[in-house]
């Protein structure tokens, strides 16, 4: 994650769950503009989606995920994405398109990007 930071606070993810969310059958994700010019990525894999290898392989993914598309996003925003029980099991090109469809509702994709 060249650009971006990690999400580490509880009080702002806090903040983000009472904000407006997009979900899917993957995931579902939070956005929030922040005051800086660089995003802050936080990933929730809950424990009842499975041990702690799997829920840190989940993560790992949609981390990589992230930073493969990380120049699509908009800068300046906090982004907190939330794994739901199908993410375990996945495809990589399915949790790809996920993402990518939530953060184009959440608006925080580029726009040259989104016409292509």
């Amino acid at each position: 994650m060249k650009f971006s930071g990690a999400l580490k606070f509880n009080h702002i993810f806090q903040r983000l769950y009472h904000s407006k969310g997009y979900c899917d059958g993957y995931l579902a994700l939070y956005a929030r503009k922040n005051r800086t010019s660089r995003n802050r990525v936080g990933i929730t894999v809950s424990k009842k989606l499975g041990h702690a290898v799997v829920r840190n392989r989940t993560r790992r993914r949609l981390r990589e995920v992230y930073r493969l598309n990380e120049q699509r996003f908009l800068p300046g925003y906090d982004i907190v994405v939330v794994a739901r029980t199908r993410a375990v099991e996945a495809p990589f090109d399915a949790l790809t398109a996920s993402y990518l469809a939530l953060a184009k509702k959440a608006g925080i994709l580029r726009q040259t990007e989104e016409n292509q």
